[in-house]
């Protein structure tokens, strides 16, 4: 496998806002195909979208007030141990570093919603993730339609199905407040870089896991049928769940 160094430096502006403006550049060139920056940073996003809504899920499956919420909560669980897996296979095979700490944006919304109860707990559960959810919605779409590298288009799939459940239970709870959600999903707030990237992880920090439920519905991609049995297997690290 041919893969440059450059696809080993950590990429930036990641999380509801858009990223650097040399997306299409290549970065690496592998078995798989070329690696751009469009798609090293997707693989982190869907990385680090799980290392908060997981979390999220599991409050929320302790929290939420309605069996909507519950539900959603989940499929927030299932679906994103499902990703998290697949990023966690294919990550070493492209030589991508991921985080293991989402974006401290998205560590606010953990952060408010543990703070929350109630049914303002599960309004602004619905409202957030019905919005983060749509904002990288668009995302995989534009990822699917332009990738070259065989291992990104099959996260894409998984990711389009993941994220289109998600936007759904979401809306099926009945608290979504469409108005002011898509135009905050249109229109995100101004950040610093710093406040939606995730941090590098430390050097020889172990890998989190995020652990799939006993009676998990998602499954991850079946990245050996891809590589003729070439993958290499996700490393052991602290599980979460």
């Amino acid at each position: 496998m041919a893969v440059t160094l450059a696809a080993l430096a950590y990429p930036s502006m990641l999380g509801v806002s858009t990223v650097s403006t040399s997306q299409s550049r290549i970065i690496a060139n592998t078995q798989w195909g070329p690696l751009t920056e469009a798609d090293r940073d997707f693989v982190v996003k869907v990385r680090a979208a799980g290392l908060w809504e997981y979390p999220v899920g599991q409050i929320g499956l302790q929290k939420g007030q309605s069996q909507a919420v519950k539900t959603a909560s989940q499929h927030l669980v299932d679906g994103h141990s499902a990703l998290d897996t697949t990023c966690r296979k294919i990550a070493p095979m492209l030589n991508i570093t991921l985080p293991n700490v989402a974006s401290p944006q998205q560590e606010g919304f953990v952060s408010q919603l543990k703070g929350e109860s109630g049914k303002q707990f599960d309004t602004d559960f619905a409202n957030i993730l019905r919005m983060t959810h749509g904002s990288i919605f668009n995302t995989v779409a534009k990822i699917r339609s332009t990738t070259k590298n065989t291992l990104v288009r099959a996260l894409a799939d998984q990711a389009n199905d993941t994220v289109l459940d998600h936007i759904t239970v979401m809306e099926k709870t009945g608290l979504v407040d469409f108005d002011t959600t898509l135009n905050t999903q249109t229109n995100p707030p101004k950040l610093p870089s710093t406040d939606v990237t995730p941090p590098a992880p430390p050097a020889g920090q172990p890998e989190v896991v995020l652990t799939p439920p006993p009676n998990a519905t998602s499954t991850p991609v079946d990245v050996d049928g891809l590589t003729g049995g070439a993958a290499t297997a996700p490393s052991p690290g602290p599980t979460v769940g």
